[in-house]
């Protein structure tokens, strides 16, 4: 199926399509069209990617302890959102895991709101942009859980009672790597349904009515980002718990 490129991802496979397709066949991945190996869902990403990275210096610049400005004050509410939903979910540990959370919602609330501007769409309503936020986030949690207790965290697999615990370390692994799918089916069919609404209803009726499915695709996107930050970090204090 031949998928139209968007104007962003046209630009960049005609700046980088050379040493992306050479980097890829080096790697035994060669792409479908070597003219155009970076698909709309990358370029997207390095769309988003771009813009935090924009928004960082911008708030970097204006940094101001006596007179703070709209930037500073957005960036001081997304680390205070951060901050609140490490400290209630993970506990006295929750510091250290604040900038993973705020940097992991920021670039899933960028992906999920740059399908409403013309000429962009929503990297997460692709299944490989979620799936790899959650895998991200799986491998995250489990590092910390080794790296807080060490090989003592392999008894949060293993349950309470001895002779069962063969039985429980299947069904806690299971259980785990079904956080996954779980994690990307959850932000990628939303925002899916999102997108294809909006589309639908923009083709049906361009003026007026879409604005409301706008306004729904935005709130969809914020609450989005909100569950998976939060299960983040619900699974982050699951990881560095206390055994008693």
């Amino acid at each position: 199926m031949i998928v139209e490129q968007l104007p962003v991802t046209a630009f960049l496979n005609k700046v980088l399509a050379g040493p992306v397709t050479s980097l890829l066949n080096a790697v035994h991945r060669p792409p479908i069209d070597p003219t155009a190996p970076i698909p709309n869902y990358v370029a997207m990403e390095i769309v988003v990617v771009a813009l935090l990275f924009l928004f960082f210096i911008a708030v970097r610049l204006r940094l101001s302890v006596d007179a703070p400005k709209g930037l500073q004050h957005v960036a001081e509410s997304i680390h205070e959102f951060a901050t609140g939903v490490g400290q209630e979910m993970i506990g006295h540990h929750y510091k250290a895991h604040v900038p993973y959370l705020a940097a992991l919602g920021l670039f899933i609330l960028s992906c999920n709101l740059l399908g409403l501007v013309p000429g962009f769409e929503s990297p997460t309503a692709i299944p490989a942009v979620p799936l790899g936020c959650a895998l991200v986030t799986f491998i995250y949690y489990q590092a910390q859980g080794f790296r807080h207790a060490g090989l003592g965290y392999i008894k949060h697999f293993l349950g309470p009672v001895w002779w069962l615990a063969p039985l429980m370390f299947l069904i806690e692994v299971a259980s785990h790597l079904a956080r996954i799918m779980s994690l990307t089916i959850r932000l990628f069919a939303n925002m899916f349904a999102g997108d294809m609404v909006t589309l639908v209803f923009f083709s049906l009726i361009p003026l007026g009515v879409p604005v409301i499915f706008l306004g729904l695709h935005t709130f969809v996107s914020l609450i989005q980002t909100y569950i998976f930050v939060l299960l983040t970090a619900v699974y982050l204090g699951e990881a560095l718990a206390e055994e008693h």
